[in-house]
């Protein structure tokens, strides 16, 4: 079972593999192009949030972190806490499909690779009901299989069955700007939410 216990003991033994160290190159693009400083975003399981001191350093006021493994949340309160008391940065421990909000980007970043895949149609489900009216969801997801898991991957078209019933898939294509560990592996989303 991938549960808190799972996940906080990979950040003790600091077997994350998939923690680059950095904001992603395609998401920082993304975030750079955006106006509108004050837009509600949330970032589900966050890891170490590179993502988000990003947004931060650039001025947004309104993120939402969530991590199911209560290490890593102890960490990033104390690593936000300057944000966290200005109140424009919010680190929540708690398991995704438990919460409840209402969002104008939500940020996917190695999480729905971190998910058994029989929760791959609930996970579409749930982003859609997180985001607002014409909310987005943007981020990366891998283009290619792995051997057992996680990381799980997939295929565009696979995930294209799980999300075009609740999302416009405005982009779904071959990420251009991933890191050198994973390029050609990577696909850019940009869905708009129905």
């Amino acid at each position: 079972m991938l549960n808190d216990q799972y996940w906080s003991e990979r950040y003790e033994k600091s077997q994350i593999g998939w923690d680059v160290g950095n904001v992603s190159p395609a998401l920082k693009n993304y975030f750079d192009q955006l106006t509108d400083k004050s837009v509600a975003i949330l970032i589900p399981g966050c890891g170490n949030a590179y993502e988000a001191e990003y947004l931060l350093q650039q001025g947004f006021t309104d993120v939402t972190l969530i991590d199911i493994s209560g290490v890593l949340v102890q960490n990033l309160l104390e690593k936000l806490k300057n944000s966290i008391e200005k109140g424009v940065c919010r680190v929540i421990h708690q398991d995704f499909f438990e919460h409840s909000g209402n969002y104008d980007l939500i940020v996917e970043q190695t999480f729905f690779c971190a998910i058994d895949p029989i929760f791959r149609h609930k996970y579409a489900q749930k982003m859609s009901e997180l985001l607002k009216p014409s909310g987005r969801l943007v981020g990366l997801l891998f283009g290619r299989e792995f051997v057992g898991g996680p990381p799980f991957g997939g295929t565009k078209e696979e995930y294209i069955s799980y999300f075009s019933q609740y999302f416009d898939l405005k982009t779904i294509e071959k990420c251009t700007n991933s890191i050198p560990e994973r390029a050609d592996n990577e696909l850019f989303i940009n869905f708009l939410s129905k």
